[in-house]
């Protein structure tokens, strides 16, 4: 079966990685995070969110980050839950958003505080200003495969929920195994449900988290099905603040050396990344769940500051 020639990693440590934190990582140890990511080849990092400090408090300083990491920032992908978290971005001048939709009803009730119809109330004027402005925009639907509270999820509901987010003016739209519960059928599966609906797989991207040790092998089947880009976290981080079963993201650098050894161009340094990742650790106090930055990066030392 033919795999594509190239493949975006889409970077979401700084965000998806951190927010689920249970110590707050200092603002310039971020904005340190970032610089490396980018320095080490990741195309797109996506920085933090403009959700209400209240409920991710890991993320408050989203603006002092952002006006830290200056012009070069600009173009990093940040989230906005709603028109107040745009408000904030516009005023900094970025120029990528993304909002973050849920397929279950569950799930938009506790993450969002609303119905599962209901969000998209919320979300249509903050698209339609994103793009009034010129901003482009990233639509996420999570629990696509599964659900901690409702169970597995139809196909055609997260179809359904995913082209109602895609059509209120995203120019792409991420498909999240928010738990980890997916298996490679159910990918090959709902990529191909997508396709039928009449979206594109340049137009889809996949989210995978560790849970059940299946994000590389649902990875794979990704690429078989033709999909090119893949959310990731240095070093396997992140969470969910709303969904307590889901674990760690897959980790960029085992997505990096899958890619490697499929002959697939992805522009990473993988050296760099994993002492990104080890350095990462070390500020937080423990080793990365990433096999490959185990295998290959070694035990972390002494936190230490970032330069």
């Amino acid at each position: 079966m033919k795999l594509p020639e190239k493949v975006t990693i889409y970077e979401v440590g700084p965000r998806d990685g951190l927010q689920n934190e249970k110590t707050l990582v200092p603002t310039d140890v971020k904005a340190e995070f970032v610089r490396r990511l980018v320095t080490a080849g990741l195309p797109v990092v996506e920085a933090t969110s403009f959700v209400h400090p209240r409920w991710v408090p890991q993320l408050a300083d989203a603006a002092e980050l952002m006006t830290i990491l200056g012009e070069d920032g600009r173009d990093h992908p940040v989230l906005v839950p709603n028109e107040r978290g745009l408000d904030r971005a516009l005023e900094l001048g970025l120029r990528h958003v993304a909002i973050f939709g849920s397929a279950t009803e569950t799930f938009a009730q506790k993450n969002l505080n609303r119905g599962l119809d209901e969000q998209f109330a919320m979300f249509e004027p903050t698209v339609r200003r994103a793009r009034e402005a010129g901003l482009d925009v990233r639509a996420y639907v999570s629990m696509c495969f599964g659900d901690p509270w409702e169970g597995a999820v139809p196909v055609e509901q997260v179809v359904s929920v995913g082209k109602r987010l895609f059509d209120l003016g995203a120019s792409q739209l991420s498909l999240g195994d928010t738990i980890g519960v997916g298996t490679a059928n159910q990918v090959t599966a709902l990529v191909t449900a997508f396709t039928d609906a009449g979206m594109t797989t340049d137009q889809l991207a996949l989210h995978f988290h560790d849970t059940y040790g299946q994000a590389l092998a649902n990875a794979y089947a990704g690429l078989q099905a033709g999909i090119t880009t893949y959310d990731a976290s240095a070093g396997g981080l992140g969470g969910c603040p709303y969904a307590k079963s889901a674990t760690g993201n897959l980790a960029t650098e085992d997505l990096v050396w899958l890619l490697t050894g499929l002959g697939i161009e992805h522009g990473v340094d993988l050296e760099q990344l994993v002492a990104t990742s080890v350095w990462m650790a070390a500020q937080l106090g423990r080793p990365s769940p990433s096999a490959v930055v185990r295998a290959v990066g070694g035990t972390p030392g002494p936190a230490q500051s970032p330069g």
